[in-house]
């Protein structure tokens, strides 16, 4: 085994977990799950059947991973935050046919307590920030607030907001990486 488990997670036969991985207190890997190499998921995290988890994902304690969602390389998911997939549930009608999948693009970040509203997508390097609701597709390096989740900006790889002059550029602060705003999209240069 290439990968870490604390003795009190179960990890349930016929999963996919790369190398370097951590899986630490009392989480539950079900059967089906594929995780990728140097992720981490912190105590009391559940990645239900058929989910994908990239290379290098972060997974903060309390979150659940339920069916339907694909998250990509470098993915921050913070701590409690939740990521539905089914629309309209109901406890008395089987809606295992109707699950919605929800993507999550390379290097987004998830704030604690946001919760996806299953079947949108989250673009590369978007930022959710903490207790937002997202109710739709999210842009590439979008900064998204509040409930419902609105845009209120922009945000760097490094996650660092960015500003743009007059021409549509941008520097990260951080890294020194430019941006461009063109159309209301956000490219690096």
């Amino acid at each position: 085994m290439s990968y870490y488990v604390h003795p009190s997670s179960v990890i349930d036969d016929n999963c996919t977990i790369g190398d370097g991985t951590k899986i630490w207190h009392f989480s539950h890997v079900m059967s089906g799950a594929v995780i990728g190499n140097n992720c981490n998921l912190g105590q009391n995290v559940v990645v239900s059947p058929k989910v994908t988890l990239g290379n290098n994902v972060r997974v903060q304690n309390n979150v659940s991973i339920y069916e339907g969602v694909i998250c990509e390389d470098d993915v921050f998911l913070g701590p409690s935050a939740v990521l539905t997939n089914v629309i309209n549930p109901r406890s008395a009608v089987s809606r295992k046919t109707e699950y919605k999948t929800t993507l999550i693009k390379k290097g987004a970040s998830i704030g604690a307590n946001a919760t996806i509203v299953c079947g949108h997508t989250i673009g590369e390097y978007a930022f959710i920030g903490a207790g937002a609701v997202v109710t739709k597709d999210v842009p590439a390096y979008a900064l998204i607030v509040g409930n419902p989740g609105r845009q209120t900006g922009w945000m760097s790889e490094y996650g660092q907001k960015l500003l743009f002059d007059k021409d549509g550029n941008a520097i990260c602060s951080e890294s020194g990486a430019t941006y461009q705003l063109n159309n209301n999209k956000v490219t690096r240069k």
